[in-house]
């Protein structure tokens, strides 16, 4: 295969990655409106992970397997399954008191905050592109603030809240995913973090069933049914698939596109309304987060200092 129908393949299957994500953002949606979230949170990455992990152990379609030494594993339980497990508790959260579009664009800006976490400012003009790109993300977090402030609607806050933690929560996993990808294969640190979170999670999971029961209808292990296998198995395994091919700057700039897919999945399966809000500040948000990824100093020939 020439190298350009290689990249067109590998633009397209990151395409339908974040068309996947999207549905699993408005299918979770709907499973949180009967199901307790920590607990769907559970399942989804329980059964998630532990087929990813059999594909990699049994199989060759997504690289070789890799036997993990204790340590590793320790690693992994503390900075893969942990991490995403805090995640997951916010996330789904939110996603059960705001609205799912508003959901996927805080956590557009997480490039942003991961680009923070990596040096302090600096007299050079790539520390000033990075703190700008942190200043339009954190504009557009606002404007998806403002009409709960305004309207003091206690849930919509509440939701929006656990949204901005939550960004900030998949800004730390991703760090930590980094750390781990250096040592082991990327697609196996993304199944044992998967199944190690849901089983963190579990015994909450278990508690929010005993006292808020559990409907079971075909239509609700459909739906979890596809959020594990489109919104887990297989874009992780186009995403890793990616990853080797493509740098992993450029394979990022796609998740600008999951607030995107979510909006067009939420609105047209849930009725979600597309509000002025959430269109100005998808506009601040994606423009930070270019912004925080271009080197604008190579672009315009500019010194590197100042």
């Amino acid at each position: 295969m020439s190298e350009k129908k290689n990249n067109t393949a590998v633009g397209l299957s990151l395409l339908m990655v974040v068309t996947f994500w999207g549905g699993n953002n408005a299918g979770t949606k709907w499973l949180l409106g009967s199901w307790p979230p920590v607990f769907t949170g559970s399942m989804r990455f329980v059964f998630g992970g532990l087929i990813l992990l059999a594909i990699l152990r049994f199989t060759h379609w997504l690289g070789e397997f890799e036997k993990l030494t204790p340590e590793l594993q320790k690693q992994l339980w503390l900075r893969g399954g942990l991490s995403l497990a805090f995640y997951t508790i916010t996330f789904n959260w939110a996603l059960k008191l705001t609205s799912a579009s508003h959901v996927a664009l805080y956590l557009g800006a997480s490039p942003v905050w991961a680009l923070l976490a990596e040096e302090r400012p600096r007299r050079t003009w790539a520390s000033v592109r990075r703190y700008s790109a942190a200043l339009l993300a954190v504009v557009g977090v606002l404007v998806l603030f403002w009409p709960a402030l305004k309207a003091g609607k206690q849930t919509n806050l509440a939701g929006e809240l656990f949204a901005l933690v939550a960004s900030f929560f998949w800004a730390y996993y991703s760090r930590q995913s980094r750390w781990l990808g250096a040592r082991i294969n990327g697609l196996e640190v993304a199944a044992n973090s998967m199944w190690m979170s849901g089983v963190i999670l579990l015994p909450i999971g278990l508690v929010e069933v005993a006292i808020h029961g559990l409907p079971v209808t075909p239509q609700h292990l459909g739906i979890m049914a596809f959020c594990i296998i489109f919104g887990g198995v297989i874009p992780y395994a186009f995403w890793n698939n990616a990853l080797r091919v493509w740098p992993a700057s450029k394979v990022l700039l796609f998740n600008n596109l999951i607030p995107v897919t979510t909006c067009i999945w939420v609105h047209f399966t849930l009725g979600e309304p597309i509000t002025t809000t959430f269109y100005l500040a998808m506009a601040l948000i994606i423009f930070g987060v270019l912004l925080g990824q271009i080197d604008l100093a190579k672009v315009f020939r500019l010194p590197e200092n100042f």
